[in-house]
């Protein structure tokens, strides 16, 4: 008797819920090497990357878009200001708030983080023809649903 090893459904799933989860934990560890030069964890580069986007945030905003706790948010703040990568702002419309801001530095080490991880997802996607990558793209979105 021969091993089955598709990954069809035919199991239920399990088969292609494995091979996701190991393709996850593959990007996750890929991604974490590719912070190791800024000694940045992934909290924090996703922190930096937020507010590239969005520019001057509370923490509270931060915490939503990083949907962790506020108190975990301001952690992550805390460590990215020791480092010199944000700073505290108060906020002109309300005396009682803050900001956070990217400073110089960080405004820096957020741009080539995602050079870095642009690279890296360039590396680890580039073997797929474009075809396989816009249908692999087309189903992520979809399960994001």
């Amino acid at each position: 008797m021969t091993e089955h090893t598709s990954t069809s459904d035919d199991d239920g799933g399990e088969g292609l819920a494995e091979t996701f989860w190991a393709v996850a934990g593959r990007l996750r560890r890929q991604a974490r090497e590719s912070l190791e030069p800024w000694d940045v964890t992934p909290s924090q580069s996703r922190a930096l990357g937020v507010l590239a986007r969005h520019g001057l945030v509370r923490p509270g905003t931060l915490a939503e878009h990083l949907r962790i706790a506020p108190r975990s948010a301001t952690e992550v703040i805390d460590d990215l200001q020791a480092r010199g990568l944000v700073e505290r702002r108060p906020d002109p419309a309300d005396r009682r708030a803050t900001l956070v801001a990217l400073t110089e530095e960080g405004t820096r080490v957020s741009a080539a983080i995602r050079a870095a991880r642009r690279a890296e997802a360039d590396r680890f996607f580039g073997h797929l023809d474009p075809n396989d990558r816009d249908q692999l793209a087309r189903i992520m979105r979809t399960l994001l649903g």
